[in-house]
């Protein structure tokens, strides 16, 4: 049966990070990323070709899907209400309610799923990938939302270790 994980980087190593997916049955990872790189050492195994040589080596898909990720205008409109807050990238639990409604408004909105979904493993898991530790401050829950709501498919999340729910 189809699954969709999600997962961000932060709070990763990448040995952690490909254990989870093994672990969660991944067998594509779909990146929803604009920009595919992660700023400082302790993460660049996520920058884009790292991370595709260690998936490939791992035996996991890599697919990248730009049009899921939001725009730069819609991230400096996160960045304003995390300053707000005094909350930081790495630190955020959930999204700006006017960033929720301008992202599905202005790009979920405007995406035919239909390509994603048919490039799903049928008999397995993907996963939905971003930057954010926790699902509820990255646009990929709301991509995750938006599949199981249309298509039925079962969600999960995949926390790194030091996340208590």
């Amino acid at each position: 049966m189809r699954t969709v994980t999600t997962i961000g980087v932060y709070g990763w190593t990448l040995e952690r990070f490909l254990a989870a997916l093994r672990e969660a049955g991944v067998e594509l990872v779909i990146d929803v990323r604009q920009r595919r790189g992660v700023r400082g050492r302790e993460y660049s195994w996520a920058n884009a070709q790292r991370l595709q040589a260690a998936l490939a080596g791992a035996g996991i898909r890599y697919s990248h899907h730009k049009e899921l990720a939001p725009t730069t205008e819609l991230r400096q409109l996160q960045y304003r209400e995390d300053d707000r807050l005094g909350v930081g990238k790495r630190s955020r639990t959930e999204l700006a309610p006017e960033y929720t409604a301008r992202y599905l408004h202005e790009i979920l909105d405007q995406v035919d799923l239909d390509p994603l979904v048919a490039e799903l493993p049928a008999g397995g898991a993907s996963a939905l990938f971003c930057v954010e530790r926790d699902p509820g401050a990255c646009h990929r829950s709301l991509v995750a939302e938006r599949l199981s709501e249309e298509y039925g498919l079962p969600i999960a999340h995949l926390l790194p270790p030091d996340v208590v729910r």
